[in-house]
């Protein structure tokens, strides 16, 4: 849908994310490319549909070849976001890190602008040996919200939940669940499926972080296993 004017657009909302206030849940679609089959790492790109299936935003990576066959699922990326007018309203910004937690140094670092080139928010992996924990940060760098992923978790045949809770664990507000997605897909390609859950009345900010942080989830913990599976 088109941007209103800058006059009727909500107070904070960045321009070309209005449709995120009316929306508690959205679906994240993995691209295929038939030459992940041949171990060779290619480009991701994601659908970003509503919960009855219309395409609502479209998100390819930039990068180039070298970046891509030398560091794989580790590698440094910028994603771009698009909503259906080929208007970019998302830009997500990954450094290249190690993604080991037992270095707190070298931790994962997602950056989301919205504009282009305007910082709205971080998400930080958190220094845990043996949890999968990610912070949510306002565009202070102020943490808003956590993320905690399965002490164990396996992708085959059900679905893995990360759970979104308030700073003190105390309230569960959502969830980022990879979805199982048939053993043909999970076993020979990296193209995954996952579905944010997040209250209606969230920042439009922190949605469109946590849409964000679905695809670091996604490079961290289910991209890693499918790439020592291919090689």
């Amino acid at each position: 849908m088109p941007a209103p004017p800058p006059d009727l657009r909500p107070t904070g909302c960045p321009p070309g994310l209005e449709y995120l206030i009316h929306v508690d849940q959205l679906l994240v679609h993995q691209t295929f490319h038939l030459a992940e089959l041949l171990g060779w790492e290619v480009r991701n790109s994601y659908i970003v549909k509503n919960s009855i299936g219309q395409q609502v935003f479209l998100a390819e990576e930039e990068n180039n070849c070298c970046t891509l066959q030398c560091f794989g699922p580790s590698r440094p990326f910028t994603f771009h976001i698009q909503d259906n007018l080929g208007q970019e309203v998302l830009t997500l910004m990954r450094p290249l890190a190690c993604s080991y937690c037992c270095f707190p140094c070298c931790l994962q670092d997602l950056e989301v602008q919205s504009p282009p080139g305007i910082p709205i928010g971080y998400v930080v992996q958190e220094c845990h040996p043996f949890l999968p924990k990610l912070t949510v940060l306002n565009e202070r760098r102020q943490p808003q919200l956590r993320i905690k992923g399965p002490l164990f978790f396996c992708s085959c045949c059900r679905d893995v939940t990360f759970e979104v809770k308030t700073l003190d664990d105390s309230m569960l507000i959502g969830h980022i669940s990879k979805q199982w997605s048939g053993f043909l897909r999970e076993a020979y390609t990296d193209a995954d499926h996952f579905g944010i859950v997040f209250p209606m009345d969230l920042d439009v900010k922190m949605k469109a972080v946590l849409l964000g942080a679905c695809f670091l989830i996604d490079f961290l913990y289910f991209e890693e296993r499918k790439g020592d599976k291919k090689h």
